[in-house]
């Protein structure tokens, strides 16, 4: 019997509503890491070198770049990052499916008692 892939895998865990509630929810932050590293490669810059730049610790850079971190980096956090590699940030919202967004706003009205 063979293991199957990780990609075979992925697939059929994201069948499942809660594992892809999570995995969504999750999408963001993994998304920002992931190209918070690309972008310091890009710039040809180590995590030392960036760290030197923000006068912090190499541990400091690696946390916030790592895909297995609990933190939740400040705004201003990543705007120096951004500046200390080069780049300006840009933040952008992307409009929810409608029936999503209309059970999350009942959601949100239902818990506050509206």
């Amino acid at each position: 019997m063979s293991r199957p892939s990780l990609k075979s895998f992925k697939d059929k865990a994201l069948k499942r509503p809660a594992v892809r509630k999570i995995y969504d929810e999750l999408a963001p932050a993994y998304e920002l890491r992931r190209k918070l590293v690309s972008l310091r490669q890009k710039a040809g810059l180590t995590q030392e070198q960036v760290a030197e730049k923000l006068r912090t610790n190499k541990s400091n850079i690696s946390r916030l770049e790592s895909v297995n971190s609990t933190i939740s980096p400040k705004l201003s956090t990543i705007a120096d990052y951004a500046e200390a590699i080069g780049y300006d940030i840009k933040i952008n919202f992307v409009a929810k499916k409608k029936r999503q967004h209309k059970k999350d706003l009942l959601r949100t009205t239902q818990k506050r008692g509206r």
